[in-house]
């Protein structure tokens, strides 16, 4: 795992040392060395540079950039199946100077061209120069493990894994992107390709970018998109079929997970989806495998006794540590100096722990995430279906009435109601629900934090949530049915942009490489085709992998209700965050900062003041942006 930065500089005014500077801040993601190039061509300069973690072949000869013919490559992430790839290269007649994987993408490409792509296996994003072509290819994975960020302005055009790296050069403006602002304060993270600046955006999840350096003009290619296997036809496939299949996708992709040339270790929380990784590959392992799993003294956010029983049962080398308040407040200013831009997943917090929990005996960890995403594991997923059906028969018309209706009643002013858990909130999603025309409206409403109407309040001038990024779109309605679109849509969006950013920013804090499993494009290709009676059967989520799961672990063990990985924000809001709220939520900050309106920031710390879990997500949000703004704006 690694850190990859660099440039496109048309103006021909920037060279080593601002190389130097962009992939200096990437030396978390990075710590075995450092290595830049600078091509001087007729039309620009192109700076490539790169941060190391040694993974695979540590030794120097696979550092980089490293050059093959006329290519040149900056990589970060890993091509599991390497090996299988090279000794088809080396049947060809090729041969090879180093065991490293960046070398065996160099060679297949020069083989096979952008098709190479197709044979990968693995996590990357990769700057790829061809001298004689004069251009620069740019390539994210298919499921978007790993980040790759541009911005293009003015004749520059810079890119980075993360984007502190564009901060320093000279160049960039860090320009607020409102509408992006918008967004987060209603998801509590940024949508693909959107960023918090102007002119900045991600490379798109099974994308590519073919930029030529002799027109200085680039353009975005797609070479991957789950929803072509949600468009196909489900699957004619027996239970068993599906189980034995499946079980044989998963237990492929764990073991090409632990090709490497350093210490592998687990995420362990004792749920379904991290136990059955971590049963699969103790079962095929000779020597105890490392699990860790972060703990909580509130009970009902606590998995760690759940996570020992399974480590107990499988024989796993199992580390527990607990997360305190104190731990938690020690971490909060950490989170927008690894993000960059505003993050609110508070589960960032224990992920953090974790890591470094497991930096202390492993270089690479696995991750069990996109179990929910791929065997629909949400409750939220069957709450849309139900309602979506109970409400289909009721003409648009009418249901757009009732909730103009909803909307024009204060839910404060609701005796009895008023005052239960968290009720206004829930009030508005669902008003959300009966407004919505598609499932993935009802997604997108049931997500939001702050409703349309409350953004347009808080914000002086204009700031819209551009929820288009969020929409699903391409699904072939022949054949596509809600569950998936809704499994499709989180996929596309909440997975990549809030759980596997997350993920990413916290491993990679500590160096530790995380690896994820279940995204294995080939599981994640047969599983969106599987008949949606092997994911929710007869109520039971996630049925499929459940029932492999009981095949290595007794289902009294795991049989119990989801808990999900966050932490007690509720409890420890008032005693540890209070002080954010007087820092960056108070009249003074927010008049010069002169983006909210004062008056929206009062009426929700009002509503926090007379009940505390009422506005707590919102200010939470509010508390996020704040310390990004003051890291990165200021």
């Amino acid at each position: 795992m690694c850190g990859i930065a660099g440039f496109i500089d048309n103006t021909r005014s920037f060279s080593e040392d601002q190389l130097n500077n962009m992939t200096g801040t990437l030396a978390h993601r990075g710590p075995d060395g450092t290595g830049g190039e600078i091509f001087k061509t007729d039309t620009c300069n192109l700076g490539l540079g790169h941060k190391r973690l040694s993974i695979i072949d540590l030794h120097s000869n696979a550092s980089q950039p490293m050059f093959y013919g006329d290519w040149c490559i900056v990589f970060n992430g890993e091509i599991y199946n390497f090996q299988e790839i090279k000794d088809e290269l080396i049947n060809k007649g090729r041969s090879f100077n180093t065991q490293s994987d960046t070398e065996v993408i160099l060679q297949a490409i020069d083989e096979w061209g952008h098709a190479a792509v197709n044979f990968f296996i693995g996590m990357f994003a990769f700057a790829l120069y061809h001298k004689v072509l004069n251009r620069v290819f740019f390539y994210r994975d298919r499921a978007g493990v790993k980040p790759l960020y541009y911005y293009t302005e003015n004749g520059q055009f810079l890119f980075s894994s993360e984007l502190k790296a564009f901060h320093k050069y000279p160049a960039f403006k860090k320009e607020l992107n409102r509408d992006a602002a918008a967004q987060f304060l209603q998801y509590g993270y940024i949508l693909a390709p959107n960023t918090i600046f102007r002119n900045t955006f991600k490379v798109k999840p099974g994308h590519y970018i073919d930029f030529d350096l002799t027109s200085s003009t680039f353009t975005e290619h797609k070479y991957w998109d789950v929803t072509d296997f949600y468009n196909k036809p489900k699957l004619d496939i027996s239970e068993n079929e599906a189980k034995q299949k499946t079980e044989e996708l998963l237990t492929s992709s764990c073991i090409y997970r632990m090709v490497s040339d350093v210490p592998v270790g687990v995420f362990l929380s004792g749920g379904y989806d991290s136990s059955t990784v971590a049963a699969i590959l103790q079962r095929d392992s000779s020597t105890k495998i490392k699990t860790f799993t972060i703990g909580f003294e509130e009970k009902k956010y606590d998995e760690a006794s759940y996570a020992k029983k399974v480590a107990d049962h499988l024989g796993t080398d199992h580390t527990t540590q607990y997360c305190t308040i104190k731990d938690a407040s020690s971490l909060i200013p950490l989170i927008p100096e690894y993000w960059d831009e505003p993050f609110a997943d508070a589960s960032a917090i224990p992920t953090m722990l974790v890591s470094k929990l497991a930096r202390q005996s492993v270089t690479v960890a696995l991750s069990a995430d996109a179990g929910d995403e791929l065997f629909a594991g949400y409750t939220k997923y069957s709450y849309i279906l139900n309602t979506s059906n109970k409400i289909k028969g009721i003409p648009s018309s009418i249901r757009s009435s009732m909730a103009g209706l909803l909307q024009k009643i204060d839910p404060d002013s609701i005796p009895y109601f008023n005052s239960t858990y968290n009720f206004k909130t829930r009030y508005y999603k669902g008003i959300s629900l009966l407004k919505a025309n598609t499932v993935q409206d009802g997604l997108k409403g049931l997500a939001k934090f702050f409703t349309d109407h409350e953004i347009d309040q808080l914000f002086h001038g204009s700031a819209t949530s551009d929820g288009s990024s969020y929409l699903f779109s391409g699904i072939s309605e022949e054949f596509a049915d809600d569950l998936s679109k809704l499994l499709c849509t989180d996929y596309k969006t909440y997975m990549v942009d809030d759980i596997l950013t997350k993920v990413d920013r916290a491993s990679m804090s500590v160096s530790l490489e995380g690896r994820e499993p279940l995204l294995d494009h080939r599981l994640v290709e047969f599983v969106a085709q599987l008949p949606n009676h092997f994911k929710i059967k007869n109520g039971n989520k996630k049925y499929l992998l459940k029932e492999i799961c009981h095949q290595y672990l007794p289902k009294d063990l795991m049989d119990r209700k989801k808990m999900g990985f966050g932490i007690p924000l509720v409890e420890w809001f008032e005693a540890e965050i209070k002080e954010y709220i007087n820092l960056y939520l108070n009249s003074t900050y927010i008049s010069a900062q002169g983006l909210f309106r004062l008056e929206a920031i009062d009426k929700l710390l009002q509503g926090y003041d007379k009940n505390k879990s009422e506005n707590v997500f919102k200010l939470w949000n509010l508390i996020m942006f704040q310390l990004w703004y003051e890291r990165w704006m200021k």
